[in-house]
């Protein structure tokens, strides 16, 4: 990654931003605290970093208003409200730097069917293969290797990442981004046993995603049996994520890397389920609830809960188990103890 951005740009980016400092120095990097070097920026974010910010050798530093220290010789301090959005903020203009979008055309490479619609606004890269009735809106942007199934409709500005599928009848929001390896309507998992048999379920729904979301690479979305499985407007989904069929996902949801949701499951708005959190299917989450990291769920959980574990239980109360499960190697040995006091003390009666 090549960046070159002088104290000015930086200014004009956070023109909000008190300054204290000067530098002729072009910032090229972004880095940690720890890491940084000279014609680095780098941001404080999280205060239990804040005694590296006297060490650290970058030559712009993000920092919030109340930190108390002044910048080296050489080195500016830019003190913003929000560091790591500020830093988020910068990150994307960088982006639109580092990947400008691609012009409409279609590459001579990709197969679109007569009957698909694709705007002539919407750029289709190379390998790529659109079905029929398919509907690309501008802004549209396939980088390539995409397959667009049957009757799928792209809103505005989707971004479809290298390798991203979208199988028959699914429906995209606008602006929504699928990084390379997404399958959006991938066969929903369903059977039924008939004689020792495992016969197949048709799953004949499909995926809705609504506006604002992203998908995470490796992704995948099944079909809906019926109807549909739905994402929500804003909903942001890691890598490695699995939602079954039939699954509704709320608005402003953040779905962690290798969660997996089972079928019918209902996750309502702004919920937030860190890594590796396993959901029975037919369950409902609760809105604004917040799973720990490699929770499984076995039962719905009511608004604004916190839970972890496994089972997923309250917070704190799985806080003071864990507790007290690190001291049943003592309390057995104190039990066993005990035992052999009483034997002896009954011994003694008897005599």
């Amino acid at each position: 990654m090549q960046i070159s951005l002088t104290q000015a740009d930086l200014i004009s980016i956070f023109p909000d931003a008190k300054v204290e400092g000067q530098s002729d120095r072009t910032a090229t990097g972004i880095a940690s605290l720890r890491e940084a070097q000279a014609g680095d920026l780098t941001f404080l974010g999280n205060m239990k970093y804040r005694g590296e910010v006297e060490q650290t050798k970058a030559t712009y530093v993000l920092l919030p208003p109340d930190y108390e220290g002044a910048p080296s010789a050489g080195q500016v301090y830019l003190r913003v409200e929000r560091p790591s959005l500020a830093l988020s903020l910068l990150c994307r203009r960088i982006e639109a730097m580092l990947w400008p979008k691609l012009p409409a055309g279609v590459h001579d490479t990709a197969v679109i069917d007569a009957g698909a619609d694709v705007s002539p606004e919407a750029y289709v890269g190379p390998f790529c293969v659109v079905q029929k009735g398919a509907v690309l809106s501008a802004g549209c942007v396939l980088h390539g290797q995409n397959f667009i199934g049957r009757d799928v409709k792209l809103g505005q500005d989707c971004l479809l990442m290298p390798g991203a599928k979208i199988m028959d009848f699914c429906e995209l929001g606008n602006r929504v981004r699928l990084h390379s390896g997404v399958v959006v309507g991938s066969e929903g998992f369903g059977y039924e046993t008939n004689a020792g048999v495992h016969e197949p379920v048709p799953q004949i729904g499909n995926v809705v995603i609504e506006d604002d979301v992203d998908v995470g690479t490796n992704t995948t979305i099944d079909r809906a049996r019926f109807n549909q499985t739905r994402v929500g407007r804003g909903t942001k989904i890691d890598n490695l994520v699995q939602v079954g069929h039939n699954v509704t996902v709320g608005r402003g949801c953040l779905l962690c890397a290798q969660v997996g949701v089972s079928g019918s499951a209902v996750i309502e708005d702004y919920a937030v389920l860190g890594g590796q959190v396993g959901i029975v299917g037919h369950l409902r989450i609760g809105k604004g609830a917040q799973i720990g990291a490699q929770s499984g769920v076995n039962h719905s959980l009511p608004a604004g809960q916190v839970v972890r574990g496994t089972p997923a239980r309250a917070y704190m109360l799985e806080q003071r188990l864990e507790v007290l499960k690190s001291r049943l190697p003592e309390l057995f040995k104190r039990v066993g103890s005990l035992e052999e006091t009483i034997k002896r003390l009954s011994g003694e009666i008897e005599k």
